[in-house]
């Protein structure tokens, strides 16, 4: 049943959002399935066993969010996650998979993944994680923000000596504020409180960040940020 605060939402949005799903796993994909079903404002536009039929599908349907499995035969979820962001570069991915390592958790946000979404998740958590990430928010727990954190620094270690290759663009001060609470897994609402501004006021910084770093995603900010030395994480 729909609840009311999701009617609401519903009401207001004139298209439900469209989601394909990809798993190699049948039970998985009918499981996910059921849950968005459920939802007035979430269409289910296709599933996919495999990444390279995820590509073709995403190709074709254009779905808002993706909920890709990390692990696949033919071309795994981060190849998909790649090749969709190149084709679909509007489409939101949610990596769905057992795993919370850290080479597994850089390399989906490298390849522009917005969220990253452990199996063992609870069902009914499923459809605010796909809303959450439709809407611009990232997707990922301060567990994985901590494991983030710490790649991040390893690799602005790693590069020190490395000069910039391309003029930095500019970020104000406010959106440098913005910057470092993204990069510690704070979600627009806690990032608002903190700053004591508006959570539109929010996502207007993140969009401006976006916009000048030409990038697609708020993780992909925060590599890029460390990458260029603009964000120093201890």
């Amino acid at each position: 049943m729909t609840r009311p605060d999701e009617a609401a939402r519903a009401a207001g949005r004139s298209e439900p959002i469209r989601v394909l799903i990809v798993d190699d796993h049948a039970l998985i994909r009918r499981s996910l399935e059921l849950a968005l079903a459920a939802e007035a404002d979430i269409e289910v536009v296709g599933e996919a066993s495999d990444g390279q039929e995820a590509v073709e599908l995403a190709d074709r349907l254009m779905p808002d969010v993706v909920l890709m499995d990390v692990r696949m035969p033919r071309l795994d979820g981060i190849g998909a996650t790649r090749k969709i962001k190149e084709s679909v570069p509007s489409t939101r991915i949610i990596m769905l998979t057992v795993s919370d390592e850290e080479e597994d958790l850089f390399e989906a946000i490298k390849a522009g993944a917005t969220g990253y979404l452990l199996k063992d998740v609870q069902i009914d958590e499923v459809p605010d994680a796909v809303r959450g990430v439709h809407e611009g928010q990232s997707l990922i727990n301060p567990a994985m923000a901590a494991k983030l954190i710490s790649e991040f620094a390893n690799m602005s270690r790693k590069e020190a000596e490395r000069p910039p290759q391309l003029p930095v663009p500019r970020l104000t001060d406010r959106e440098m504020e913005v910057l470092r609470l993204v990069a510690k897994g704070m979600n627009n609402r806690e990032i608002a409180k903190d700053l004591f501004i508006s959570e539109n006021t929010v996502k207007n910084h993140v969009r401006n960040i976006l916009e000048k770093l030409q990038l697609h995603s708020r993780m992909e900010a925060v590599v890029y940020a460390v990458r260029e030395r603009l964000l120093e994480i201890t």
